[in-house]
């Protein structure tokens, strides 16, 4: 089995994440790490078995060596490196959203369609052991016919007001990720969308025409309905629920507990929260991710999670944001997306 050179471009959160697994991976070798900081990253860079740093990312695009570029850096930046990377011949693991501009996501898919490469979109929860066993049980069509889609998804607690200002709103930043699981569950495209909120947690996120509080019902091709509900704040930890409703009856995914100890007492009965937060509910699916990606490349297989599957997420977002706007539901031009 060949090995893959890495490059990361973006060494924050998301990208630690990424280069703390990649670093065990037997097929990886991680050769560079661009970010703006990384001269004071300098202990963590060796002991993450780093070959080389810089600021500037083309170092990594202009090595020949390097296979693969993960971009982990700020959403203005993914439609540049996407098409750099697609000029030199790279495969591309990207973050969500593509864009904060639908204009700008279409150019970064078309430079992937006509540059031969392959690029998984991190839509991390498409991987994580629950949702995907729910979705082999609905393709399967064990539940029957699907009425209804009911998925709860709630931050502990807001983000700075200096991320809300670049974040590009809820539905792009938070519920993007629902919007995609919707799509991944039901294996139909979703025709008209309706939206109402507002900044209930933090008034002052209003400042900047966002919102922390929301619901969106979708409408399917297939004919099932769903309703998002999302929440930057739950004081109780990460929730992440999802119910499905059928012919056949009903499937629920419960939240993951810090342990599955519950103490019976006279005064009733406690359980642990969820999870904190994303990192530690989602930890094995972030590994699975991005083996799923490793495997396409060195198999030349289809990626689980397409660039395609980014832009429809995305154009979700948009269209939620215009009815939050106008207070009516809008429709997708189905007919369009599906041949992206």
């Amino acid at each position: 089995m060949m090995t893959l050179t890495f490059g990361v471009i973006g060494a924050g959160r998301i990208g630690q994440l990424h280069i703390d697994y990649l670093r065990t991976h037997k097929d990886v070798r991680i050769k560079w790490i661009s970010d703006l900081n990384c001269d004071k990253m300098t202990d963590w860079i060796k002991k993450s078995g780093i070959e080389n740093k810089t600021k500037d990312h083309m170092d990594i695009m202009n090595d020949p060596e390097v296979d693969v570029v993960v971009i982990c850096s700020p959403t203005d930046t993914h439609v540049d490196i996407i098409k750099e990377a697609c000029a030199k011949g790279k495969h591309i693991f990207c973050e969500k959203p593509i864009s904060l501009s639908l204009d700008e996501a279409k150019e970064a898919l078309e430079a992937v369609q006509q540059g031969n490469v392959k690029l998984q979109m991190g839509f991390n929860r498409r991987f994580d052991r629950n949702f995907k066993q729910l979705q082999t049980i609905l393709n399967n069509g064990e539940l029957g016919n699907i009425q209804t889609l009911r998925i709860t998804s709630r931050d502990p607690e807001p983000p700075p007001v200096e991320y809300i200002k670049r974040s590009g709103g809820l539905f792009m930043d938070m519920m993007i990720h629902d919007f995609d699981m919707a799509r991944y569950l039901m294996q139909s495209e979703i025709t008209e969308v309706f939206a109402t909120g507002g900044a209930l947690v933090n008034p002052e996120i209003a400042e900047y025409d966002d919102i922390d509080t929301a619901l969106v019902t979708l409408k399917f091709e297939n004919g099932s309905i769903a309703v998002i509900e999302n929440c930057r704040r739950s004081v109780y930890g990460y929730d992440q629920r999802v119910e499905v409703l059928g012919d056949n009856g009903a499937i629920d995914i419960a939240n993951e507990q810090t342990s599955t100890l519950n103490y019976h007492r006279a005064d009733g009965i406690s359980k642990n929260n969820p999870p904190y937060f994303f990192l530690e509910r989602y930890s094995e699916a972030y590994k699975v991710e991005m083996d799923g990606f490793i495997e396409a490349i060195l198999t030349d297989t289809d990626v689980l999670c397409s660039i395609e599957d980014g832009y429809k997420a995305q154009e979700i977002a948009v269209k939620c944001k215009e009815s939050l706007q106008s207070n009516e539901p809008k429709s997708l031009l189905t007919g369009q997306s599906n041949t992206l």
